[in-house]
Order: C-alpha cells, then sequence, then structure tokens
C-alpha cells in the first residue's frame, strides 16, 4: 500500500554533497517511519538512518552520524537525507524505507521499498 520514490543520486568527489529525496504515498501520516538504507556490490543491505515522522525523532548509524542528516517536509510527503563529506566508501544504492511506527527504531522489520538512486563517491 505504501510506495516511496528515489531520486537525488547522483556523482561526487570525496569530501563532497549530495541530498536524496523519497517522496511517500499511501501512508497514514505519523503512523510510519522512513529510513534510508544502502547496498553496495558484494556487501549486505544497511540501515543509514530513519526518522518518526510523528515526533522528527531520528537514529543514523556509527559510519555516518555527524556527515549524514535525514529530515521531513510533511506538507510535501517527502524525507531527505542530506550527505556530507562523501567518502568513496559511501558508494551504493540508497533506498527508502517504510515500517509502521511500533517497530521504528529496527531495521530488520521494514517492510516497504523504493526503487533506489545510485550514489558513486570517487575522483
Amino acid at each position: 500500500q505504501v510506495q516511496l520514490v528515489e531520486s537525488g543520486g547522483g556523482s561526487a568527489e570525496p569530501g563532497g554533497s549530495l541530498r536524496l529525496s523519497c517522496i511517500a504515498s499511501g501512508y497514514t501520516p505519523g503512523g510510519h517511519c522512513i529510513a534510508w538504507f544502502r547496498q553496495a556490490p558484494g556487501k549486505e543491505r544497511e540501515g543509514v538512518a530513519a526518522i518518526l515522522t510523528r515526533y522528527g525523532s531520528t537514529v543514523y548509524a556509527d559510519s555516518v552520524k555527524g556527515r549524514f542528516t535525514i529530515s521531513q517536509d510533511n506538507a510535501k510527503n517527502t524525507v531527505y537525507l542530506q550527505m556530507n563529506n562523501l567518502e568513496p566508501e559511501d558508494t551504493a544504492m540508497y533506498i527508502c524505507a517504510a515500517v509502521e511506527v511500533a517497530r521504528c527504531w529496527r531495521f530488520a522489520y521494514y517492510n516497504y521499498w523504493g526503487q533506489g538512486t545510485q550514489v558513486t563517491v570517487s575522483s
């Protein structure tokens, strides 16, 4: 029922910035959490950041703390991932996901998925 559409991926130099967007539809406002995952070739998908849309509370993976910021604009039904000080290790397909609010802080339970947007960080 929930539909998620990502955009904003592309290429960047190390130390550069990108902002990803996730437009959500078909969900109950305040009733879901939205998260960003990423998956690089040969690696498992990992949770990057999540936001409790009701209050704006957030959680981040240790690898991106201080560099990435997840935020929302509820009027636009959009969640953003601002990525600063990018590193080559950040190269991956970034996927937007959603889960009912009761499972917000447990990445393993996210069960609605977008198609992803590619991020490539290289010189």
